[in-house]
């Protein structure tokens, strides 16, 4: 009689442990000392191997940073494309790419902190080539993103829609100089306070002022020049 067994589970490879144990290692230096200030020989060590060995995972120093970047930026990416394909208001499509652009930060910190901040500067070519195209796809659509806005009325004119993106964008990325998950505010209150700044803005409205009432010859009161009733009085 032939019973029901789960496939056995396989064991992952020793190569796959070490690729694995590189690249956490490789975060952790790179968040600490910087991608421009970490060699392969820092790497090496901290992991435990020579320097021979590390190009067995790895042909340089670059081709690490990519393995660490590569995936946040392509799931930050994809991300935004699904945004992009929501029907919905423009306002709500704005909250949503806030979302998924720091929600990034809430799983994987350190990755995102490294591929805002160090994920061109002072790479190699190789690297620099791959972010930019990937960047400037995302930038494209940030930039659409507000365009919407603005053509429908729900966004304020403000200013240029690839400038007003792009400022978004400054805000958002500069999580990486200063945030820490277990010092400051959860990502969902942050997701929320930016989302109100854009939304609402720092300046409180001001109410609207209610016409002014003055008296006339008559002892009845009309409103200031204008308004109805301006011409009442004796007839």
């Amino acid at each position: 009689m032939a019973t029901d067994t789960a496939p056995p589970i396989a064991k992952p490879r020793k190569s796959d442990l070490r690729r694995e144990s590189i690249l956490r290692t490789a975060v952790d230096l790179f968040d600490r000392q910087g991608f421009v200030n970490t060699s392969l020989d820092d790497v090496a060590k901290a992991v435990g191997i020579k320097r021979e060995a590390l190009y067995y995972y790895y042909r340089s120093r670059s081709a690490i940073l990519l393995a660490i970047i590569g995936p946040q930026t392509a799931a930050l990416v994809d991300g935004m494309k699904a945004v992009m394909a929501e029907r919905v208001p423009a306002p709500e499509k704005l909250q949503l790419a806030i979302r998924n652009h720091l929600k990034r930060f809430d799983r994987h910190c350190l990755e995102m902190t490294i591929s805002l901040r160090d994920g061109v500067m002072g790479a190699g070519p190789e690297v620099r080539k791959a972010m930019q195209r990937i960047w400037k796809d995302y930038e494209r659509m940030w930039t659409a993103l507000v365009e919407e806005g603005q053509r429908d009325g729900s966004f304020a004119p403000v200013g240029d829609a690839k400038m007003v993106a792009f400022g978004i964008l400054g805000m958002c990325n500069w999580l990486a100089r200063w945030y820490n998950p277990r010092k400051h505010a959860s990502i969902d209150e942050l997701i929320s306070t930016y989302f109100l700044m854009l939304s609402q803005g720092l300046v409180p409205r001001l109410p609207v002022a209610t016409p002014r009432r003055r008296p006339t010859l008559s002892g009845r009161r009309t409103t200031a020049p204008g308004g109805r009733g301006s011409d009442a009085g004796p007839r």
